[in-house]
C-alpha cells in the first residue's frame, strides 16, 4: 500500500471517530439538551422493561440496553440527535432466537451483529438503506407494529404465549390457557394504560402518559393485591461485564442469527437517523459512522447482559421535538435510567406486566399512520402490492426475508414500467421523398434497451420486410445494458444474412465500448456504416438503393 493510500484509509477511518465538533453547540444547547434528556428518560423507561420482558430476555435486559448501548451510540454514532436503545422490532427477531437457543444465546448474538454492523460501516456499506423502497419501509413498520400487538395478547390475559416462534400462532395457542377472573384483572389493567396514555397527552403534550399509568396501575395493584404477575426482582445496578464464551459450538448455530439482527439493527438505525435528521435543524447525519456507534454500542451492551440495540424512532422524534440538539440528550437519558435502577430496582419489581403489555399495545397502533396507509394503497398498484407483500411476510414468516422480498418485488415492477417506458419507433426520412425510400427503414431507440426490453426491439425491428436498408437511431438510448447491446448484435446480424445493410446513427460515447466489446461493431458489413449525424446516414442509405440490392450472407 502506497503512503498516499494509507493515508486517506487512516484519515477515512478518523472520520468513522468522535471529535470535538459533536459537542461545538453544547454552550447554547445544554440547558434543553438537559429537558430533553430527562423527557426522553421517562419515556424509555416502560418501554425499555417492555422491550426486555417481551422479547424473554428480562426487564433487567431492557434497561441496561438501553443506557449501555445508549450512552455508547450516542457518543460514537453518526447522529446527533439519535436515541438508541432495544426497539419494537428487534424483540420481534430476539423473540424466535431466545425462545430456540435460550437467553444464554443472546450475548453470543450481540457480540456478533456488533461486530457486523461495525465492519459494515468501515466498509462505507452505510447508504445502503437509500435503495430500500418507501412502500417497503412502511410495510415492514406495519407488520412489526402487528407482531407487537400480537406478542402482548397472552400478558394482556394473564397467561403465557403459546410454543410457536410466529406471533400470531403463539397468540392463538395461548387462548385455552386464559383463567378467569385473573385475566379479567390483566384485561382491566391493559385498558386502564391505554386509556392514560391516550388521555393524557390530550390534557398537555408532555405529560408522560406511560409513566402515569404503569405507577398508578402498580399503586392498585400492590395495595389490592391484585392477582397479577409482576417484572419480579431486579439486582440492584448494573450487572459486571462478562464475555461470552466463543466456541466454535456456541457460534456456528448462532450465525445466521447474528446476520438477521445485524441487517435489522443496520436498517432501522439508519431509517431512524434520517428520519431525525429530517425534522431537526442539526444537519445531516452519517450513515457509515452510525453504523460504526450501532454496531460498538451492541458490543458493549452484550458483555452486560443487554440487547443488540438500534436508533429509536419514537423515542428519538421526542428528543428532537423536546428539545435535544446534541449528544448530550441521549446520554442524560440513559444516565437517568442508571440511576432508577440504582435507586428504584425494587419500586420496579412490583409493575405489572400486564402494564407494560398496555404499553407496548397502544405503541404498537400508534406506529401505524392510516393517512400513509391510504397515500401508500392509493399511489399505484405495484406500490400497493409491494406494500402488502412486505407486511404479509414480516407477520407470517420473517423480518429480513419481508425487506429483500418487498425490495425484489419493487425492482419488478421498476424494471417494468422502465422496460414499457422504452421505444422502437419507426420514423420518415428526412427531407423530400426520394424514389426507392420505401425501401429504407428508420427506426429510433429510445429509453432504455436492457434485458427487460430487449426482445420486445428484437421482434419490432427483426420482422421488418420488404426493405434493403435499416437505419438504427441510438442517439436517444439512455440506459443500455450487456443484454440490450447484445440482442442489437444479433439484429444487425439477422439482418446482414437476409442482405439488409444496416446503417447505425448516434452511438453515444459512453455505449461504444459495450458495443464493440460484445462484437456489434464488427457485424455490421464495413465501418463505415457508422454515422455521427442522420443526414448523412440517410444519404448513404439512399445510395445504397441506387446500387441495387446485396445478395444475402450465406452460412
Amino acid at each position: 500500500m502506497t503512503s498516499a493510500r494509507l493515508t486517506d484509509t487512516l484519515r477515512s477511518l478518523r472520520a468513522l471517530l468522535p471529535t470535538t465538533a459533536d459537542y461545538r453547540d453544547l454552550r447554547r444547547t445544554w440547558k434543553g439538551d438537559l429537558v430533553a434528556g430527562v423527557t426522553v428518560g421517562i419515556v424509555a423507561l416502560p418501554l425499555a422493561l417492555a422491550f426486555g420482558v417481551s422479547s424473554g430476555a428480562g426487564a433487567e435486559s431492557g434497561l441496561v440496553t438501553a443506557i449501555i448501548a445508549g450512552v455508547i451510540a450516542a457518543v460514537f454514532g453518526g447522529s446527533n440527535v439519535q436515541v438508541s436503545g432495544p426497539t419494537g422490532a428487534m424483540v420481534v427477531v430476539l423473540g424466535p432466537i431466545i425462545a430456540t437457543n435460550g437467553v444464554g444465546a443472546l450475548a453470543i448474538v450481540g457480540l456478533l451483529a456488533g461486530v457486523i454492523v461495525v465492519v459494515a460501516g468501515v466498509l462505507r456499506l452505510g447508504r445502503a438503506v437509500t435503495y430500500i423502497p418507501w412502500p417497503v419501509i412502511e410495510g415492514f413498520t406495519l407488520g412489526i407494529a402487528i407482531i407487537i400487538f400480537l406478542q402482548q395478547v397472552p400478558a394482556a390475559l394473564g397467561t403465557a404465549p403459546g410454543p410457536s416462534t410466529n406471533a400470531l400462532v403463539a397468540a392463538v395457542e395461548s387462548l385455552p390457557t386464559v383463567s378467569w377472573p385473573e385475566a379479567a384483572w390483566a384485561l382491566g389493567i391493559v385498558l386502564v394504560v391505554a386509556a392514560i396514555m391516550v388521555f393524557a397527552p390530550r390534557i398537555h403534550k408532555l405529560l408522560p402518559g406511560s409513566i402515569i399509568a404503569i405507577v398508578l396501575v402498580s399503586v392498585v395493584a400492590v395495595v389490592a393485591q391484585l392477582p397479577v404477575a409482576t417484572i419480579g426482582e431486579l439486582p440492584p445496578g448494573l450487572p459486571m461485564p462478562i464475555v461470552p464464551e466463543l466456541t466454535f459450538d456456541t457460534v456456528s448455530p448462532l450465525i445466521g442469527a447474528a446476520f438477521t439482527v445485524a441487517a435489522l439493527a443496520a436498517i432501522e438505525s439508519l431509517l431512524s437517523a434520517r428520519v431525525a435528521a429530517s425534522i431537526s435543524d442539526t444537519g445531516p447525519y452519517d450513515a457509515d459512522r452510525e453504523l460504526v456507534g450501532q454496531g460498538l454500542a451492541s458490543v458493549a451492551s452484550a458483555f452486560f447482559g443487554g440487547m443488540p440495540a438500534t436508533g429509536a424512532i419514537a423515542r428519538t422524534a421526542v428528543n428532537v421535538r423536546t428539545g435535544g440538539r446534541t449528544r448530550l440528550a441521549a446520554i442524560v437519558h440513559a444516565v437517568l435510567l442508571a440511576g432508577i435502577v440504582v435507586a428504584g430496582a425494587s419500586i420496579v419489581a412490583v409493575i405489572p406486566l400486564a402494564a407494560l403489555a398496555g404499553v407496548l399495545m397502544v405503541t404498537s397502533t400508534r406506529m401505524i399512520s392510516v393517512a400513509t396507509v391510504r397515500t401508500v394503497v392509493g399511489s399505484t398498484r405495484s406500490d400497493a402490492v409491494v406494500f402488502v407483500t412486505t407486511a404479509l411476510i414480516t407477520v407470517t414468516f420473517d423480518l429480513i426475508y419481508a425487506v429483500l422480498i418487498g425490495i425484489a418485488v419493487a425492482a419488478f415492477f421498476a424494471l417494468r414500467a422502465l422496460a414499457r417506458s422504452s421505444g422502437v419507433h419507426r420514423e420518415e426520412l428526412l427531407g423530400p421523398a426520394e424514389p426507392g425510400d420505401e425501401r429504407i427503414a428508420l427506426f429510433r431507440l429510445e429509453g432504455a434497451l436492457f434485458f427487460g426490453a430487449a426482445e420486445r426491439m428484437l421482434e419490432r425491428v427483426g420482422d421488418i420486410r420488404d426493405v434493403e436498408v435499416v437505419i438504427i437511431r441510438m442517439s436517444q438510448l439512455q440506459i443500455l445494458d450487456a443484454t440490450g447491446a447484445q440482442v442489437i448484435n444479433e439484429l444487425i446480424q439477422a439482418l446482414e444474412r437476409r442482405g439488409v445493410t444496416v446503417l447505425v446513427k448516434g452511438i453515444q460515447t459512453r455505449h461504444l465500448q459495450l458495443f464493440t466489446h460484445v462484437g456489434a461493431i464488427a457485424s455490421l458489413r464495413h465501418q463505415n456504416h457508422l454515422f455521427d449525424d442522420l443526414p448523412s446516414a440517410v444519404e448513404h442509405a439512399r445510395s445504397h438503393i441506387l446500387r441495387g440490392p446485396v445478395k444475402p450472407v450465406r452460412g
